[in-house]
């Protein structure tokens, strides 16, 4: 499987940090140099081909200006690639002569785009990341206003960093077995790397092929689990072959290595086991090639079908695309149908290739059906709960935070301090009951992380992540949320910032106090319904303990895992999950679907078989109902309507006789569930757009 994790390329010059300029120094200019340790050729060829680069820059001032804004010609500047001068410093961007601190207005003297360029007599920086990767790498610094009585400045240049690769999808589509791109004769004497991926549904195929007099070499997939690797380099062929468990033609990628060397040869895919074949002690060494390089059909064989991308011949990228421009039967580019609906997997849904459509793998979210929109929930009854261990007993440490826990976005925490900086968490819910415990997350700590409904209906977020005397509290004193409806809650913390999303609310932000930690260190179980945890416990979890959570939980996930799914399907997961009293699935905690109307093709609720699912537990009505059921139904609806019309007209008539009192209270505040709700019962503009809307249907 291909990872999502970037590598970064980092390439090192040997300008120290903070280098001191200045000082009294006689000289208008001091020119700084970076040598690097590579050419300016191969650190180009990086910068090229990658997606992304940056490189950190900063100016340390004391009574020395740096770009002389707002109008002035910059004092200091630096040199990048083609030797050309730019007068943008770190955070800014190409033609902007600004520093960081100008682009986001807080410079400490707003007169000016950079802080140096207040010219203060203490110490002050400007830094940032140059990203135009373009201009990189940062050959020369030049610095200019060190002449005074008391200039000095400090330089630092961080090394240049690249990551993502621009060929990772330069890819083609072979449409028939005859179809083949040729290249220029692979030069692969002493030694072949050889790489790409692929993606096929035909069961045969030859990748490439280079041939010489008798010499040649050559990748193919031989059947549907098997890709060979043959060569000759003068001693007779010699043929490695891996043969996979599972199908290879399953449309979807697989990564192909091969090597070969004077020592030896070997030949990987995906993850299988490598196979090495020792090359023979005597002998010829030299891979004699004349031919072109043909990839896909060749001489006659019948060629691969399908997709190749990200092909790399010792070192070097093949531009597939280009050159499948301008050649018949070959597309550039891989048209998947991933590429045209992966849109329609939701909540994090992966797409998934198949032969003739795709599928949804929703194994990762909390949400199952066709395309990961149907809420996995359930409803608890009083005193049940469920607990979800972060590690079962069968696993290490290292290889559960490596899959679940961590957010997989986050690949830079290792595993043994198990810390979370950061959580998201999200889940909807349904109760009348308060108080009571939602979710808890506790840990071999004293840290823990818990949402509850206080007693008054409201809900109160508490974090409790040491550091500070008391629990950290976010209350939502306006809203009662056990009044029988679907909540959803959405928590994403990073470091110390706090987002939370109620409903269809603003979504609202909070900080933790300057002096809480903001590791939750060593997280260790996560309760829903009650926590059921030894250990000290925080005094008002444990009054809001019993009797304990009585209503509906639903899509909850907890960064990468989802408890409740996990005990309701069958999942790799399931062994983490202990249950107390019995789990009944329901849907009654899943907030109403918003989602725009799909075609039918893509509809997955669209009835057109027998086993259609629905999104709700709701009876299906057939096709059978008596239509006179229908009919009488309508007439008395009518009858009833009209009774209860000249009803509220006789009272009105009633009332207005007895010369009734009026307030000036929102009307409806009564009925409104909220202060939020009565205001908008009450707000002329809120009815306006009611009765505007009403018109739109009566017409």
């Amino acid at each position: 499987s291909l990872s999502d994790d970037k590598v970064w390329t980092t390439v090192y010059h040997d300008l120290q940090m903070q280098t001191s300029v200045g000082g009294n120094s006689p000289e208008k200019l001091s020119v700084l140099q970076l040598n690097y340790s590579a050419t300016m050729d191969q650190i180009s060829a990086i910068t090229s081909s990658a997606e992304y680069c940056e490189q950190f820059i900063s100016y340390s001032c004391k009574m020395s200006r740096l770009l002389n804004t707002p109008e002035g010609n910059p004092y200091t500047w630096w040199v990048g690639k083609a030797n050309e001068k730019h007068y943008y410093w770190g955070g800014s961007g190409p033609g902007i002569q600004k520093c960081a601190c100008g682009i986001e207005r807080n410079c400490t003297d707003p007169k000016y785009y950079c802080n140096c360029d207040a010219d203060y007599k203490q110490w002050r920086k400007d830094t940032g990341m140059l990203s135009y990767k373009e201009h990189l790498p940062v050959s020369q610094v030049v610095v200019g206003d060190i002449d005074r009585p008391g200039s000095e400045a400090k330089i630092s240049v961080g090394p240049v960093r690249c990551q993502g690769d621009r060929n990772y999808w330069n890819a083609a589509s072979f449409v028939t077995s005859s179809s083949y791109l040729h290249f220029s004769t692979f030069q692969g004497e002493t030694s072949a790397d050889i790489s790409f991926y692929f993606k096929t549904s035909a069961s045969d195929g030859v990748f490439l092929e280079n041939l010489g007099n008798t010499d040649f070499i050559k990748l193919e997939l031989k059947s549907a689990t098997e890709v060979s690797f043959s060569f000759d380099v003068g001693n007779g062929p010699v043929e490695i072959v891996v043969r996979s468990p599972n199908q290879l033609n399953d449309d979807q990628w697989h990564r192909v290595n091969a090597e070969r060397n004077v020592k030896q040869a070997s030949l990987q895919v995906d993850q299988l086991p490598l196979e090495v074949r020792k090359a023979p002690t005597e002998g010829h060494t030299r891979l004699e090639l004349y031919s072109q390089l043909y990839v896909g059909a060749a001489g006659g064989q019948r060629g691969f079908l399908g997709c190749i991308r990200s092909l790399r011949m010792n070192g070097v990228t093949l531009d597939l695309e280009e050159r499948a421009k301008v050649t018949p039967g070959v597309k550039p580019g891989c048209s998947g149908h991933c590429t045209s609906y992966g849109m329609y997997c939701a909540n994090g849904g992966k797409c998934v290739e198949k032969y003739n459509g795709y599928s949804c793998d929703c194994s990762k979210t909390a949400y199952d059906g066709p395309f990961c929109i149907k809420d996995v929930g359930a409803f608890f009854e009083e005193g049940m709960w469920l607990r979800y261990n972060f590690h079962s007993p069968g696993t290490s440490m290292k290889d559960l935070v490596s899959r679940t826990l961590l957010s997989s976005t986050d690949p830079e925490t290792t595993a043994p301090d198990l810390n979370l900086s950061k959580e998201e968490l999200s889940f909807s819910f349904s109760t009348t009951k308060s108080p009571c415990v939602l979710l808890y997350v506790s840990s071999y700590t004293q840290d823990f992380m818990a949402v509850l409904v206080k007693p008054s209906g409201n809900l109160q977020i508490r974090y409790s992540l040491g550091g500070t005397k008391e629990p950290y509290n976010i209350d939502v004193d306006h809203r009662n949320m056990a009044n029988g409806q679907p909540h959803t809650v959405n928590i994403t913390r990073n470091g110390r910032d706090i987002v939370l999303q109620l409903d269809h609310y603003p979504p609202t932000s909070y900080s933790l106090p300057a002096t809480s930690d903001i590791q939750f260190n060593s997280p260790k179980a996560l309760f829903l319904g009650k926590v059921i945890e030894i250990g000290k416990i925080d005094q008002d979890i444990y009054k809001y303990n019993t009797p304990g959570f009585t209503g509906c939980l639903s899509r909850v996930q907890f960064n990468q895992i989802a408890p409740l799914k996990a005990a309701l399907r069958p999942t790799n997961a399931s062994s983490h999950v202990h249950i107390q009293g019995e789990l009944v699935e329901s849907n009654c905690g899943a907030s109403p679907l918003t989602i725009p109307p799909m075609s039918a093709a893509t509809d997955p609720w669209h009835l057109d078989s027998a086993s259609a699912d629905f999104p709700y537990n709701g009876q299906a009505i057939g096709d059978g109902v008596n239509r006179n059921s229908a009919i009488i139904g309508g007439v008395i609806a009518v009858v009833i309507f009209t009774i209860l019309c000249t009803l509220v007209f006789l009272i009105r008539y009633m009332f207005r006789h007895k010369g009734t009192y009026h307030t000036n209270e929102a009307k409806g505040a009564e009925s409104a569930e909220s202060a939020d709700a009565a205001i908008m019962n009450n707000d002329p503009n809120f009815t306006e757009t009611i009765d505007e809307s009403k018109k739109e249907w009566l017409i």
